[in-house]
């Protein structure tokens, strides 16, 4: 096979597939792993895929740079609504707590919390904790720290450390990348280990997330498809993702429009 063939059908597969290890191709078409990260180095610099430490991804699967919270809310904005939504049902009974991650997804979910529903809401979102204030029912905490502009969460050891202290029924959180193969993932480090806190604090666990965020990887992993108890979106999984959610028992709600 000449390299062109080869990097043709290589370029197919991962097309297909999403991602493929410099060893599975190597294997696959009879080749050197040299060969095959020459041929990765090819198929990169026309733009059809993303080398990753070792292997590829199509290119559409790393997310790209970080947008800001104003930008993002107009993005699947009435898949947020209706995701937001299906999100009450796992919202604590009276007297329960729950951690709100940062987010324009729970920001939508905690526009749905019942004025009269007296439990305590903790966040590190501005937007969230200005959205609770309203709902004299709910006690509100709003975590401390360094408020990140692009966000507007406020982030840092001090909010980690406070979150660790935490014993909470419920936790909803958000994610830039949902994939099979590295779970939960975020752009920023900082906002990636307060996310990682909140897994860890809560009893249940709810990722909040538009069908937009599949198949996708940011920078940092925060969390495993088994930290996670439900999956609200607006769209089932397919694929290797809707596989290893099943595999990891993730209950995953699909919300109605």
């Amino acid at each position: 096979m000449y390299a062109e063939e080869r990097q043709r059908a290589i370029s197919e597969l991962v097309g297909g597939r999403g991602r493929a290890s410099v060893m599975e191709l190597a294997e696959r078409f009879d080749v050197t792993p040299e060969t095959v990260r020459r041929d990765l180095d090819a198929l990169e610099r026309l733009g059809g895929v993303r080398r990753v430490h070792g292997g590829v991804v199509a290119a559409g699967v790393l997310a790209g740079a970080e947008s800001g919270l104003g930008e993002r809310e107009g993005t699947n904005a009435e898949a947020k609504r209706a995701i937001g939504a299906a999100a009450r049902r796992f919202l604590p009974p009276a007297g329960g707590s729950v951690l709100f991650d940062a987010g324009t997804s729970t920001i939508a979910a905690a526009r749905e919390v019942p004025g009269n529903l007296h439990i305590t809401a903790i966040t590190n979102s501005v937007p969230v904790a200005a959205t609770l204030s309203t709902r004299e029912a709910v006690e509100l905490r709003l975590l401390g720290g360094r408020v990140r502009g692009l966000t507007q969460a406020a982030v840092g050891a001090g909010t980690v450390a406070e979150i660790a202290g935490l014993r909470t029924d419920v936790a909803i959180l958000g994610a830039n990348g949902l994939s099979a193969e590295r779970g939960l993932s975020t752009p920023d480090a900082d906002e990636a280990a307060v996310k990682t806190a909140m897994v860890r604090a809560a009893d249940f666990v709810v990722l909040v997330a538009d069908s937009s965020k599949f198949a996708r990887e940011s920078l940092v992993a925060f969390a495993a498809l088994d930290a996670i108890d439900v999956l609200v979106t607006d769209a089932a999984p397919t694929g290797p993702l809707a596989a290893a959610l099943a595999d990891h028992g993730v209950n995953v709600e699909v919300a109605t429009r």
